[in-house]
């Protein structure tokens, strides 16, 4: 093992472990890293030694920030295309850890955002612990939830995920929890002797048992305090009626979330909205990344996500020029564009990818 490799992997007893190792990068997913997982899980689900994968990210910040952003922003402007080329790759191992054969337990320390989401929370044993924080950012910088969020985010109980997607706000281990992101919460310190354990796990069920001996209640969270207005205000039919909704409630924490709403882009929240209900109607995940890859590659070619980016990430001037920079300005047709057919450049994950009116 070359511990330099952006991702590492080892077998201690009878777990596989896939480390994401760019700790200076917060574990950002790359081209590399995607197809290195992908042949790694190939190679665990054939191995009849081998009883689970365990995924961890290097470093004591988190699992893994996202995809590498800065790389995708750098291909957009330069008019390339190797972002597509990414996802493509990226979205077809998430849906391969959703059915991978054997456990497949993440653990969420720390951040975990976008394609780190993608790589941990389509697994079956989900573990979060009270460094957790876990979102769907990509509002905030002109994008569209993918990896599967939108599938995760229309899951959520009543509009709970509807708030998370439009707001990019990050939750904690017990939000995580509520919103069906996480299965179990554990201390951070109990980690290395849950990791120990594993290595002597024989059967799924023996997995299973393993991380409920190790897991804990999470301490309170947000959200639950919130369904109320959440659930009311966030089922109106279009991101200014939500708005409207959430700023006439006279709940303070509604009037915060408008604000953090409206510095979005509103391409973004418009087209994120209508993927989160079309989620809804598709099901399978399959089905949804399909659309998620559509939106994707319209977005790219879209100014909003060079420009969020840059505001969010290269510059950091936190004043992102969006264009149309008003609600109003985004319209249906525009919205629609994102969900169109891409003819022979379909990702096809599911058997008769449709798309919705």
């Amino acid at each position: 093992m070359n511990h330099d490799d952006p991702v590492l992997l080892h077998t201690e007893g009878r777990i596989r472990h896939i480390t994401l190792n760019r700790p200076r990068a917060l574990n950002a997913l790359n081209h590399a890293m995607v197809l290195r997982m992908d042949a790694a899980l190939g190679e665990a689900e054939a191995d009849d030694a081998i009883t689970a994968v365990l995924i961890t990210g290097a470093g004591e910040r988190g699992l893994c920030a996202g995809g590498d952003i800065r790389s995708i922003h750098e291909d957009a402007r330069s008019g390339g295309g190797t972002s597509m080329d990414f996802w493509r790759d990226e979205y077809r191992l998430n849906a391969r850890i959703a059915r991978f054969s054997k456990p497949y337990v993440a653990v969420m320390d720390g951040i975990v955002m976008g394609g780190g989401v993608g790589v941990s929370a389509h697994g079956d044993v989900r573990i979060v612990t009270e460094r957790s924080r876990v979102a769907m950012p990509e509002t905030g910088i002109g994008f569209v939830p993918d990896v599967g969020g939108t599938h995760l985010l229309g899951a959520a109980p009543g509009e709970l995920g509807t708030h998370l997607a439009l707001t990019a706000d990050a939750v904690g281990a017990a939000d995580a929890l509520l919103c069906g992101l996480a299965d179990h919460f554990v201390l951070s310190h109990h980690l290395a002797g849950l990791t120990t354990a594993l290595a002597a796990c024989g059967t799924a069920a023996e997995v299973e048992e393993t991380v409920r001996r190790h897991a804990s209640p999470a301490p309170g969270g947000e959200l639950a305090e919130h369904r109320e207005w959440i659930d009311s205000c966030y089922r109106s039919a279009s991101v200014e009626e939500i708005l409207d909704q959430l700023g006439t409630s006279g709940v303070p924490a509604a009037k915060q979330a408008a604000e953090t709403i409206l510095a979005k882009s509103p391409t973004a929240l418009k087209v994120t909205l209508a993927a989160l209900r079309r989620a809804r109607r598709l099901g399978s995940l399959e089905e949804v990344l399909d659309q998620e890859y559509r939106t994707s590659c319209t977005a790219f070619t879209r100014p909003d996500l060079v420009e969020g980016v840059r505001a969010q990430i290269i510059d950091k001037d936190r004043n992102p020029q969006w264009n149309p920079a008003d609600l109003a300005e985004v319209t249906e047709a525009d919205v629609a564009l994102f969900f169109a057919p891409l003819g022979d450049r379909e990702l096809g994950l599911a058997p008769a990818s449709r798309t919705m009116d």
